[in-house]
This record gives C-alpha cells, structure tokens and sequence, in this order.
C-alpha cells in the first residue's frame, strides 16, 4: 500500500462526502452527514479489524458515499420500493467509488475488490465482506438505532433487530453487546434477542 495514494484517496472520498446538504449534529458540532458516517465507519473498523486490508479500508470509508444524491423518496415507500433504491444505491457507490480510485491510480483488481465489497458479494462467505457488514451494523446500532427507534413501533423495531442481528458474525454479535447504548436501546435489543 501506498500510503500517500491511500490517504489522497480517503481525503478524495471525503471531499465528495463534505457536500452533503444534510447536517447532523455531534457533540455540539454541525457536520455533513455522510463525511461523519464515513468517519464512524473508519474508526469502528479499525476497533473491530485492526488488520483490515487495504480493500476493506478504502469501502468502509465510502461506504455511503454521495449517499443523498439517491433519496429514499424516489422510491415507494413500501418493502418493494426500499429495497429497489438499497440497490440502486449499492450499484452508485460502487460505480462513484470506483472512479475516485482509478483517479488515484489503484489498479482495476483492487477497484474490483472495493466495489465487490460495496455491492456485498458473497456475505457470510467472503471475510471481508463480512467484516464490512459487521461494521455496518456495529455503526448502525451505536450511532443511528436511538433516533431510528423515534420512527417506528417497537414491534417494528423488533423486527430490524432481529434482522441486523442475523446479518452480523459471531464476533460481530460479541462486540454489539458491549456497545455505549442507552437503557432503552438495552431494552430493545435484549426482547429482539429473547
């Protein structure tokens, strides 16, 4: 790994990020959405996979990557809708992705490892894509869940966390359990895992 292509390559991925109209507040700080998901992704990948290869760094960081330009309200608002947009939006990232790293000169085998990862070929087969969904969900849970949780009855709630449950490793699943959540998120997670 280069680390100057590396680290010109996430401050690309950032840049792009930065655009985001939608802000989101942190520790009293206003920041644009995606740039501070993108942020959380990094860093809970580094708690979780030290040794995260080069591949896996680089789709943890655009995982969402100009999330917005594909709003969640062009689509249906039912399951059919939901999960047409998750699509397409999976197949943007990877395409978005992959010419911010051809920029940058990475080779198309490891574009094609990023996008791969992106598009979550081969979950619960291939590691790496599973390490990235782990993180997902770790991020999800500790960061997204309690404002989440303001939108939908707990039934519903159940339910996704089930789902997300499902979706992670055993490893994954260990780490959930230690996350900083509130009582209330507790609460829920422990009836979605009875």
């Amino acid at each position: 790994m280069s680390t100057e292509q590396f680290n010109k390559t996430i401050a690309a991925f950032d840049a792009a990020n930065a655009a985001d109209p939608n802000q989101e507040i942190w520790e009293g700080k206003s920041y644009p959405k995606e740039l501070l998901y993108a942020q959380r992704m990094t860093e809970r990948l580094t708690q979780f996979a030290p040794d995260a290869s080069e591949a896996l760094q680089l789709a943890a960081r655009c995982q969402h990557i100009c999330r917005w330009e594909i709003p969640r309200a062009d689509y249906p608002m039912d399951r059919k809708g939901y999960h047409a947009w998750r699509n397409q939006l999976k197949k943007f990232h990877a395409e978005k992705a992959g010419g911010i790293l051809a920029e940058h000169g990475y080779d198309p085998v490891l574009i094609e490892e990023v996008q791969q990862l992106l598009l979550k070929r081969q979950l619960k087969r291939n590691p790496a894509t599973q390490t990235l969904e782990d993180v997902i969900c770790l991020v999800f849970l500790e960061f997204y869940l309690e404002a989440f949780s303001t939108h939908y009855a707990e039934e519903k709630l159940i339910s996704i966390l089930q789902k997300t449950w499902g979706k992670m490793s055993e490893q994954g699943q260990q780490t959930a359990l230690t996350l900083p959540l509130s009582d209330e998120m507790l609460q829920l997670v422990g009836k979605a895992l009875a």
